[in-house]
């Protein structure tokens, strides 16, 4: 039997279709290399598992969780990291804070009675264990969590933490999981849509510009595309944006959307509710760009532009545009 380090951090990650791991695999085992040994454990398809990117990524040892029926929902990720951990005995739980991610922590927590630290933008070990940081209420407060017995399941907001692993030597094995036969939902059929775009997905996306309800129109909205394309980044909204029917909802930023944290996050014609800001307020660079100088969003932003945007913006294309001949 493996021994595992004293200080393990057990990093879950989903390998796709193709092998790769998840986009959110570097800054999870980032963040799991800042308070401990990172300790992967790869939810794969049938023959998808990648223990050597794992442990380029900086994994020490990798197991390998194979889904032996990939139709069944949740329960199988809840049964290899059951496994996982009773073999390991991390310090922490590490988890992307996605869709997929949010079912098994709360599906594993429910089950295992542990702690929840969900939705973190970093992780630091003091002298009684692993604390997560969060940053709260539009980001007007930054708090810590952690749990009081047990390991602490952390759930790490994708694009949030900079700081990346060394790489390891691989060292990989297949976890051997017991079906706890518990019920699970199942998909039996599904058509996949293929949507071409060459933009990036805006969930942990480098950098983002999103636009409000200043935009006026769908048509005008188009401007923020126009800017994005330009940046080569995704495309965001704010919630009245959306609402308005300017773009669909999958492109909201926000409470009730989704959190970025990305390099540059460019916000036009967004008034900056608190809702608003709670998704984006740990974005490393904001710049608005608004009519109203009272707005909101100027007292988060590093770099502020009172003025109108349909004006500024097509300025502002044209000058990166000519930057690039």
């Amino acid at each position: 039997m493996t021994d595992f380090p004293r200080d393990a951090i057990l990093v879950v990650v989903e390998a796709q279709a193709s092998g790769e791991l998840e986009k959110a695999a570097p800054g999870l085992f980032g963040a799991a290399a800042a308070v401990g040994t990172p300790v992967a454990l790869v939810l794969a398809a049938p023959g998808a598992g990648s223990a050597a990117e794992a442990a380029v990524l900086g994994a020490a040892h990798v197991l390998i969780a194979e889904t032996p029926d990939p139709s069944a929902l949740g329960v199988p990720s809840v049964d290899a990291l059951a496994a996982a951990v009773e073999q390991v005995q991390p310090d922490a739980i590490l988890i992307s804070h996605s869709l997929n991610g949010r079912d098994l922590a709360g599906r594993y927590a429910a089950r295992s009675r542990a702690a929840i630290s969900a939705d973190a933008i970093g992780v630091s070990r003091d002298d009684e264990g692993v604390v997560a940081h969060h940053s709260v209420y539009g980001g007007a407060y930054n708090v810590t969590s952690t749990s009081t017995f047990g390991a602490p399941v952390i759930t790490v907001r994708q694009g949030s933490v900079d700081a990346r692993a060394t790489a390891q030597p691989q060292a990989s094995e297949t976890l051997a999981v017991t079906p706890s036969g518990k019920p699970a939902a199942r998909i039996d059929s599904f058509e996949e849509a293929v949507a071409a775009t060459s933009r990036p997905e805006l969930r942990g996306a480098a950098k983002v510009v999103a636009g409000g309800r200043g935009l006026g129109s769908e048509e005008q909205f188009a401007l923020v595309g126009q800017l994005a394309d330009t940046l080569g980044a995704a495309v965001g909204a704010s919630r009245a944006a959306v609402d308005a029917g300017y773009i669909p909802q999958s492109h909201q930023v926000g409470q009730t959307g989704v959190s970025v944290s990305s390099q540059l996050y460019i916000a036009l014609g967004i008034s900056g509710a608190i809702q608003h800001r709670a998704g984006m307020q740990t974005a490393k660079t904001i710049v608005a760009i608004n009519k109203d100088s009272d707005a909101p969003i100027f007292e988060i932003a590093d770099y502020g532009v009172v003025g109108d945007l349909f004006k500024v913006v097509p300025q502002l294309i044209s000058a990166l545009e000519a930057r690039k001949k």
